[in-house]
C-alpha cells in the first residue's frame, strides 16, 4: 500500500491560548491540543541537524546490577553493514546524547524495553527506526515492526526516515496504516514494517486482521505526550499493547514526562529502562530586560519603529496575543518598508516551515508571530524579544512559564540577549510588575540612552 506523502489532508491548524474572536467563539480544548501534533510536525520539517543540546543524560536501568552501555560511534554497534551504510548517508557521523545511551539498550540481547524522554531534534526517531531495522528478518514477509504515531502526517515524517536509513536494505518494505488506505478484506500485509495512527492500527489488528499481531517484535510509541492529548488515541494503543507477545520489545518516546505520560507509559513498558534528561535551568542572568509605557496600540507601534533600526542587526520575534494583532502589526511594518515575516494559525504547516526557515536564513531579520505558532520552535540566532502583547492565560493573569519560554531563546548558551516589553495600560503595567516579582528580576524603563546599549548587545 503507498500513499501520496507529497499530498497530505491538511491539518486543521489554530492559533493562540483561549483566543476570543470576533463572535466570541472559544477555542475547545481539543483544538488547543492539535497544536502539539503541529509543532511537533513543524520542528520536523525545518530541522536539518541535530539540536546540540548540553542537557545530562540521567538512565534508571531495570537490572542496576547490569553494567551500563554507551557507545560513541556507531560501529561499535555492531549493525548490519548495509544499515551502518543508512546511517552515514544520512549524515550522522557519531550518536546523538540520547542515542549514545538508547541504542545499546535497544539493540541489546534478549531485547529490552525502554521508555525515554526526549525532545525534538535529539535524533530519537533515528534511534527507533535503527532498532526496528536491526530486529526484521527480510525473508519473513509479514509485518515484524509496529509503530504508532498521533497523526497521518508525523506518521509519514517517521516514514520517511525509514526510507532513508533503509535505503541498502531493499528487501525491507514499508506500509503505512492510516486513514484512507484502503485494502481489501481479508489480504494479508507482506511488508516488514507497519506505521500507523492508533484507530487505524487497530482496525488492521483486530477487526480486519491485516496483521497478526503475535508476530510483532517491536512495538513503538512515539510522541507519547501528543498521543494521550487526543481522545481516545490511549485506549487504542493500550488495545493494541494487549495483543502482542509477551517477549515483543516495547519502547516508548516522549518529550514531556507528565504524570498522566507516566501512567500511560507504565501500562503499556512492562520492566523499563527509562532514560531522562535532566532538563536545563532557563535563566535570565544573560537577558537585559526593558519596558516601554504607551498609551495604546499605535503608540506601541511608534515605540517598535523607534527601536527597530537597533534591533534588526541580530534577529528578532515579536509576539503578539492574537493573530488579528499580528496580522495588523505585520502589514503595518511592511508598509514603513520593513522586512518582517509572519507566522500565523491560519497558515498550512508546510507554509509556516517555508517561514521559519527563511528567519532561520536571515532572509528576513524580525519576526512576527502568535505565542502557540512559535512554541517550541527552536531558532539559535534570536538575539531580541518583543512583547507586544504581555503574555497572560485564558484568566488574564501573567503567563510567567510563557514570558520565560518567550524570552528565554534570546539568553541561549550563555550568550548576551534583550527582550523590550510593550506596556500600554494600567492592567498590562500590573502584569509587568507581577512578572519581575515573580522571577525576582528588575525591568528597566527604556530611555533614549539604552539605544547605544542595545546596539552593543545585539551586535
Amino acid at each position: 500500500p503507498n500513499l501520496n506523502p507529497l499530498n497530505p489532508t491538511p491539518l486543521s491548524l489554530n492559533s493562540g491560548a483561549v483566543v476570543k474572536t470576533d463572535d466570541n467563539v472559544e477555542k475547545t480544548e481539543d483544538e488547543e491540543k492539535e497544536d502539539r501534533a503541529t509543532q511537533s510536525l513543524l520542528n520536523k520539517l525545518i530541522r536539518s541537524n541535530l539540536v546540540d543540546t548540553t542537557n545530562q543524560v540521567e538512565v534508571l536501568q531495570r537490572d542496576p546490577t547490569s553494567p551500563l552501555y554507551s557507545v560513541k560511534s556507531f560501529e561499535e554497534l555492531r549493525l548490519k553493514p548495509q544499515l551502518l551504510q543508512g546511517v552515514y548517508a544520512m549524515g550522522f557521523n557519531r550518536p546523538s546524547k540520547i542515542q549514545e545511551n538508547a541504542l545499546p539498550m535497544m539493540l541489546a540481547e534478549p531485547p529490552q524495553n525502554l521508555i525515554a524522554q526526549s525532545q525534538s531534534g535529539t535524533g530519537k526517531t533515528a534511534a527507533f527506526v535503527l532498532a526496528m531495522l536491526s530486529r526484521v528478518e527480510p525473508g519473513n514477509k509479514y509485518p515484524q515492526c509496529l509503530c504508532l504515531s498521533p497523526t497521518y502526517e508525523l506518521a509519514l515524517q517517521t516514514g520517511k526516515v525509514i526510507e532513508q536509513m533503509g535505503k541498502f536494505y531493499p528487501e525491507l518494505k514499508l506500509a503505512y496504516a492510516v486513514r484512507g488506505n484502503k485494502l481489501e478484506r481479508g489480504q494479508k500485509i507482506s511488508e516488514q514494517i507497519v506505521i500507523g495512527t492508533p484507530g487505524t492500527v487497530l482496525d488492521w489488528c483486530s477487526k480486519l486482521k491485516f496483521i497478526d499481531p503475535k508476530k510483532i517484535k517491536v512495538f513503538v510509541l512515539d510522541e507519547a505526550d501528543v498521543m494521550i492529548a487526543t481522545q481516545g488515541h490511549q485506549d487504542q494503543s493500550i488495545r493494541i499493547q494487549r495483543m502482542l507477545p509477551r517477549d515483543c520489545q516495547m519502547l516508548l518516546f516522549s518529550a514531556t514526562f507528565e504524570d498522566s505520560v507516566w501512567k500511560f507509559a507504565q501500562k503499556v513498558v512492562p520492566d523499563p529502562n527509562i532514560i531522562k534528561l535532566k532538563r536545563e535551568e532557563e535563566t535570565l542572568d544573560t537577558i537585559k530586560q526593558y519596558y516601554v509605557l504607551c498609551n495604546n496600540r499605535d503608540e506601541k507601534f511608534q515605540a517598535l519603529c523607534n527601536v527597530y533600526g537597533a534591533i534588526t542587526i541580530a534577529q528578532a520575534m515579536i509576539f503578539c496575543h492574537t493573530r488579528k494583532t499580528a496580522g495588523w502589526l505585520a502589514a503595518e511594518l511592511s508598509k514603513e518598508g520593513h522586512q518582517v515575516a509572519l507566522l500565523s494559525g491560519e497558515m498550512m504547516v508546510e507554509q509556516r516551515a517555508a517561514v521559519i526557515e527563511r528567519f532561520r536564513e536571515g532572509k528576513e531579520k524580525v519576526l512576527v508571530t502568535t505565542n502557540v505558532c512559535a512554541r517550541g520552535i527552536d531558532v539559535e540566532q534570536v538575539s531580541v524579544v518583543i512583547n507586544f502583547d504581555l503574555p497572560v492565560d485564558k484568566d488574564g493573569n501573567p503567563d510567567n512559564e510563557t514570558y520565560l519560554h518567550r524570552i528565554g531563546r534570546t539568553g541561549r548558551f550563555g550568550k548576551r540577549g534583550l527582550a523590550i516589553n510593550m506596556v500600554d495600560s494600567k492592567h498590562s503595567m500590573n502584569i509587568l510588575n507581577r512578572i519581575q516579582e515573580h522571577f525576582n528580576k528588575k525591568i528597566n524603563k527604556l530611555d533614549t540612552d539604552d539605544l547605544d546599549e542595545i546596539e552593543k548587545i545585539t551586535n
